[in-house]
């Protein structure tokens, strides 16, 4: 176990929008320590949802974001010889963390040609309430209310 907690790092906002929450999700973007290029496809998502919707994409990004983060998943524990998945409620810190790391996961698993047209259609999609990411959120919700009966095993 660990002695303290580690120092909550403070993210500088990014420099378009002024928000930290697009330093954080640039960094999750980010391969091999390209940041700058990281941006680039950052802003030109956001140019591109501009386009094609004629609404705020900073807003689009936010409510995109807001519908992919879980508020519930299951933990595997091990009680008396069967592994049970216990549903558990999700810290504030860990959805956002959860819901970044999928709206990125699944735009590059997405087809379409550049990271950056695939990013602003899978923040679109999301957005209405639809695509992968949201649907991977659907899905933890549905296992955590089917396995709800091993909610008191919660540790």
């Amino acid at each position: 176990m660990r002695k303290r907690k580690p120092k909550k790092r403070i993210l500088n906002p990014d420099p378009r929008y002024g928000d930290s929450l697009v330093t954080q999700f640039v960094n999750n973007m980010m391969w091999e320590g390209k940041k700058s290029t990281s941006y680039g496809i950052f802003y030109d998502a956001m140019d591109r949802i501009e386009n094609k919707t004629s609404e705020n994409p900073h807003e689009t990004w936010k409510k995109a974001l807001d519908n992919v983060m879980p508020a519930v998943e299951v933990r595997s524990k091990r009680i008396g010889g069967a592994t049970f998945q216990i549903p558990t409620e999700i810290r504030p810190a860990r959805r956002l963390s959860i819901g970044i790391k999928w709206l990125i996961r699944f735009s590059r698993a997405r087809s379409g040609k550049g990271m950056a047209e695939k990013l602003a259609a899978e923040i679109m999609a999301a957005s209405k309430g639809e695509g992968a990411a949201v649907k991977k959120r659907e899905d933890t919700h549905r296992m955590a209310e089917a396995n709800r009966a091993f909610a008191h095993f919660r540790a």
